[in-house]
């Protein structure tokens, strides 16, 4: 039986704890380890597909769909686990889950918005043409910084991503 939006998770295991940004943090590295294997098994298949020609002698995609293909499959992981239960991979070790303010699942909407906004700062990876590679890498990784810095200051302790979509992760009961 599906749970719908607005009724709280019924297993006791979502208290009013905000999750503090450090067990937020190490789950998302857990989380880098799923989708490294999920990009790594999508490139193999797309490999097989393209009979082994999927990149030229410079690592550059031959075909238009196979990044937008990557960015499907990743975000396709997180619209998952979120709408099945609210945990990723991740989150199930460090016993968090993402809720919305009343502790119940998320809509499809607010799994959207959540996973728009969390993808973001990827985009200025694009600047590598004009800064860089290195550069461009820097920039991102300091967009999540903000991203993630949101956090130490909301009384809820929730990221931008959260704050857009309405959302909030919540530390589970031991």
């Amino acid at each position: 039986m599906r749970q719908t939006q607005d009724e709280p998770m019924t297993d006791d295991t979502v208290p009013a704890l905000p999750c503090p940004l450090w067990r937020r943090l190490l789950a998302l590295l857990y989380d880098m380890f799923a989708v490294v294997a999920i990009a790594a098994v999508m490139g193999l298949l797309c490999q097989m597909a393209t009979h082994g020609q999927l990149f030229d002698a410079h690592g550059q995609a031959l075909t238009w769909w196979f990044q937008p293909l990557q960015y499907l499959t990743i975000s396709a992981y997180f619209l998952i686990s979120w709408l099945r239960g609210g945990q990723t991979l991740g989150m199930r070790p460090w016993r968090t889950r993402v809720t919305t303010p009343q502790g119940g699942i998320l809509s499809w909407q607010q799994a959207l918005i959540r996973l728009i906004a969390a993808w973001l700062p990827v985009f200025l990876l694009e600047l590598q043409g004009i800064v860089g590679v290195r550069a461009a890498v820097w920039i991102t990784l300091g967009a999540w910084g903000v991203w993630f810095a949101v956090a130490l200051v909301d009384r809820r302790s929730r990221a931008l991503h959260d704050i857009l979509a309405g959302t909030e992760i919540r530390r589970m009961a031991s």
